[in-house]
């Protein structure tokens, strides 16, 4: 058994959260995996671009004391000796460009600058990088809101292309995410999204199609994880195929 209490004060540290102990639990980041690389569920990945950007505007816009934890290099790209020579010296295996700095922190000022945004963002009622654990489907699963709202949870995303979102979320499994989170919280999930190219804000609420889909993901992702890698797996790994009718 768990002491729920001890358990969500580990899992508010990002070394435990993301680290061996957070990983006794299932997450919304395991559904990709399970579902379309079973092989490589769990083993340790290099960063990306995409990820670190992603990381860098979520900390400025929720956490900024902990971007000094960044590492940004002044260079023109990622090709140059200037850059290559610097990221040596971090141990790192990809850093921020400055011009890529400088566009987040553009984004950032202009989903704060607008009201609505905002007041939902920074309510002062408003709990941020909240743990939670639940056993859902059989199975004991974790997950940290961006923002507990009083009446919400508010997770906050960039795009490539927000008038594309209704249909990249399902691919990016928001809608797994939403069915999880609000099974861990008790209230609904709302994305709230700001366009990387033409830097257009949208707010987009999941109808309960959306989150039985992500239900049913759970479930197929389960089905793989009992089977392959719980305690009472049943199949070794490699035997994994994918099987489907053509029609």
């Amino acid at each position: 058994m768990f002491d729920v209490k001890e358990t969500l004060l580990k899992l508010q540290e990002d070394k435990d959260y993301y680290g061996d102990f957070g990983r006794q639990f299932l997450s919304n980041s395991d559904i990709y995996s399970l579902l379309n690389d079973p092989r490589n569920f769990r083993k340790q990945s290099k960063e990306t671009k995409a990820m670190i950007m992603g990381r860098y505007f979520h900390v400025s816009m929720l956490e900024p004391h902990k971007l000094d934890d960044f590492v940004v290099i002044d260079s023109t790209s990622r090709n140059t000796k200037n850059y290559k020579d610097q990221l040596k010296d971090t141990g790192l295996s990809i850093a921020l460009l400055q011009q890529e700095a400088d566009h987040l922190d553009e984004l950032v000022e202009i989903m704060k600058s607008n009201l609505t945004f905002y007041e939902a963002i920074y309510n002062s009622k408003n709990r941020y990088e909240v743990p939670s654990i639940r056993e859902i489907q059989g199975a004991m699963w974790k997950g940290k809101a961006d923002i507990l709202h009083p009446d919400r949870i508010i997770d906050i995303k960039t795009t490539s292309d927000i008038s594309k979102f209704k249909y990249s979320a399902k691919k990016y499994n928001y809608d797994s995410q939403a069915y999880i989170y609000q099974k861990l919280f008790g209230v609904p999930v709302v994305f709230y999204a700001i366009d990387k190219t033409n830097k257009m804000l949208g707010i987009f609420e999941p109808t309960q199609e959306f989150i039985s889909s992500g239900e049913e993901k759970v479930e197929r992702a389960l089905g793989i994880y009992n089977k392959f890698f719980s305690e009472n797996a049943t199949e070794n790994i490699e035997e994994f195929f994918i099987y489907e009718e053509l029609h």
